[in-house]
């Protein structure tokens, strides 16, 4: 099982980002769980969500021993770094966080400048989708263009006005810059 935390500010698109990676399970036959929380808290506020992928049964939504945190924010990191197990990946938008932070030594940071990346493709609101390709290829949970293709599939599920070919674009800004 692969358990997965995303947190960030509200606006910053990190209840979807749970949902595209729960998605992208599912496109790959894998039971998923997505658990949010975001109340008064959005717009501005702390949101995160618990995510698992597993080929077994999912027993509990919540994540004890996480195996990625992905996060926007200094505050999301302060919250949830020490969850991550030894040997877990730490997703961090540098494009926010200082970059004086410390981390642990015992898990793998891989820094992102998300804001940068998703700006210079033209998607200023895709930072999260930027992060979702630094993802796929850091942790390797998912192959490249499966996870692209889910990504894309989800939105077109939204409707026409959700699908954003600019996306993809973030997507690849992200995967390459790893």
């Amino acid at each position: 099982m692969t358990e997965i935390i995303c947190a960030g500010f509200g606006g910053q698109g990190i209840l979807t980002t749970g949902m595209m990676i729960i998605n992208a399970g599912m496109e790959n036959g894998k039971n998923v769980c997505w658990y949010p929380s975001y109340g008064s808290e959005m717009r501005g506020g702390t949101a995160n969500c618990n995510v698992k992928i597993s080929d077994g049964q999912i027993a509990s939504p919540y994540c004890k021993n996480v195996d990625v945190l992905f996060t926007m924010n200094g505050p999301a990191i302060d919250k949830f770094e020490s969850s991550i197990k030894p040997g877990g990946y730490l997703l961090v938008n540098s494009s926010i966080v200082e970059d004086t932070r410390k981390y642990r030594d015992d898990i793998n940071v891989v820094k992102v400048p998300a804001i940068e990346l998703a700006a210079k493709v033209g998607n200023s609101k895709g930072s999260n989708i930027v992060m979702l390709g630094a993802f796929v290829k850091a942790t390797k949970i998912f192959e490249k263009e499966q996870f692209s293709d889910a990504m894309c599939k989800y939105f077109e599920k939204k409707g026409k006005a959700k699908f954003n070919p600019k996306n993809v674009e973030a997507y690849e800004a992200g995967f390459n810059a790893v």
